[in-house]
Order: structure tokens, then sequence, then C-alpha cells
């Protein structure tokens, strides 16, 4: 067997699916840490989280942290910082932790969930059964998927993914080929191949936002499980919407049936604003908006209705 006699050069091109994994590796690997969760009732775990501001502010899964009486994260560079809980929602499984005495570390931009598409490439790093700042690649396989949450809620527009997960990937990131996390790592099915799931980036970045602020998110309930959905090209040029996609009702209680809303039902507006999806709809069943009428404007059939409803406080 005869080796190529070219000698090997650091500045040595990469075919065009080799640069953009390894570019997407050099932008956001150094912000990916590896995370030790003590608890005094047991073995401790570990996951990955995704540092997103240079003072140490990082996201990782609730299900890592969970439990844990101490807290550590160790960087690619070897530094390791202790870490304290700042909020945690399990129905989203998402947390936000602070490293102790961090300053200008690597941090992580944020993409658009939204704007993937099935079939996109996307790269998974993480630290999966404790080996350090380990990268794979796979592409979109689903997009708006459901999750049951460790607190039994069921997690909205999550990505599914071919891009390998083992244990200790958990809280890493999902990135896509410009380099930016629109995904955090959560689960994968053990007994299948190629079953990997990611919570979208839009959701992270929304409830990373509350659990900064207020340590915990309270939610307004509506009462519909729905999924976004696509629309008639031509039905969302005539109703000028910037994108074409909305959220279909595919269950409906409380608050919304009493407010009009049916099974079928695709929802264009809530509160004012343009939904596109699902995440849309999340982000604006805030704890504020419980208890006061809300304006809905949605297609039934072939014709569009316009409804008022009054969400509740989800405790």
């Amino acid at each position: 067997m005869a080796y190529d006699s070219v000698p090997p050069s650091v500045d040595e091109p990469l075919d065009p699916y080799s640069a953009v994994v390894a570019n997407a590796f050099e932008a956001v690997g150094p912000a990916v840490v590896h995370i030790s969760a003590a608890s005094a009732n047991g073995p401790g775990g570990t996951g990955s989280g995704v540092i997103f501001a240079p003072d140490g502010y990082l996201v990782t899964n609730s299900h890592v942290v969970s439990g844990a009486t101490r807290l550590s994260a160790s960087l690619t560079d070897g530094r390791r910082f202790d870490a304290r809980l700042i909020g945690d929602d399990p129905a989203t499984d998402l947390a936000v932790l602070r490293l102790e005495a961090a300053t200008n570390l690597p941090h992580a931009e944020f993409g658009r969930s939204s704007r993937l598409r099935v079939g996109q490439l996307v790269v998974a790093i993480g630290n999966p059964l404790g080996f350090q700042a380990t990268v794979t690649a796979g592409i979109v396989s689903a997009l708006g998927r459901t999750l049951r949450s460790p607190s039994g809620r069921l997690i909205e527009s999550v990505i599914q993914t071919d891009a390998p997960l083992n244990p200790g990937n958990s809280g890493g990131a999902l990135v896509d080929g410009r380099g930016r996390v629109v995904g955090i790592n959560t689960a994968m099915i053990g007994r299948a191949q190629g079953l990997c799931f990611a919570i979208g980036g839009d959701t992270a970045v929304d409830v990373t936002a509350r659990l900064m602020r207020d340590g915990r998110v309270r939610r307004a309930r509506l009462g519909v499980a729905g999924q976004t959905t696509p629309l008639d090209a031509r039905l969302a040029r005539r109703l000028q919407r910037a994108e074409g996609s909305a959220v279909a009702v595919a269950e409906v209680g409380g608050a919304a049936a009493r407010g009009g809303l049916q099974k079928g039902d695709v929802i264009l507006e809530f509160a004012g604003e343009t939904i596109f999806s699902v995440d849309d709809l999340h982000r604006l069943l805030r704890a504020e908006i419980a208890g006061t009428e809300v304006a809905v404007r949605v297609i039934r059939g072939a014709h569009i209705e316009s409804l008022t409803v009054t969400p509740e406080l989800d405790d």
C-alpha cells in the first residue's frame, strides 16, 4: 500500500462538507463545556452546556442539573469553574448556570431555529461519555416534533436530527453550517439509530432570558395542542405574511375551548402579533397575559374568523 507522496500541510484545503463541519466546530466548540453535577443522594451526573455570554452564563438541560448540590464546568482549554444554578425550567428541559469568577470567556452565537429546513446539515458538539469536545454531524431529519420533558409536559417545536448523540451530549450545542447554535441537544432513542432530538434555539433563547430575569418561567395556559404547519403559498401572499407557516390546532380544551377555538383551526394571529410557529405562540403566553381578553385570528375551513380568548395562569 502506497501513501500519498505529498507532505501534509495544515493549509491543505478541505472538501466542502468537511470545511463546514470544521468551521462550525471551531466557532462553537470553545464555548461548549463539560458539566459535573454532584448530588448528596447518590452518584453525580455529567452533561454538556453552551456558554452564551462572556461573563460565564451558560444554558444546559434541566435534567443534567436536577437535584445537584454542587456544579462545576470544564472548558476545552482546561480551565475549571464552580457553577451556580440561576434558573431551571423542567417544562422545556432547560436551565441556566453562571460560572463563578469567570470573565472574557468564549461564547456562542444563536441562530433562528425557525429558519431551519429538513435536510440541512447540522453539527452536534458535546461531551459524550466523558470525551470532551466531541463533534458529530448529520442532517435535520424533521422539524416540529414534540418530546415529553422530565416534568411530563410536552415540549413543542423539537428538532429531530441524525447527528449521533450519546450520554453526556445532553445540554450541548446543535450548530448550523454558519456556526450558529440552533438547538440544545437533549435526547436520543436508545434502541434506535439516527433518532436524536434538540430543543429549538428559538425556545432556548426565550426561556433563557426569562430564567435570567426571574429564575423561573411562569406561563399562561391557552388550552391547545398544535404544530407548525405550512400555508398555501397563494394564501400566504394574499395575507401578506413574511413566512408561509402558521399553527394548526390539534386538540382544544380549557380557555381555548371557552373562547370558541376548534380542532382544525389554523392560528394566524394572537394578541395582535403574527403567528408563524408554535414557538411564537409560546413566547406570547407569558404570565402577564393570564386573565385578560386576547384577540385570536384563525383560518376555519374556507373562512377567516376572529375570536377572543382569556388565557389562564399555569402554575
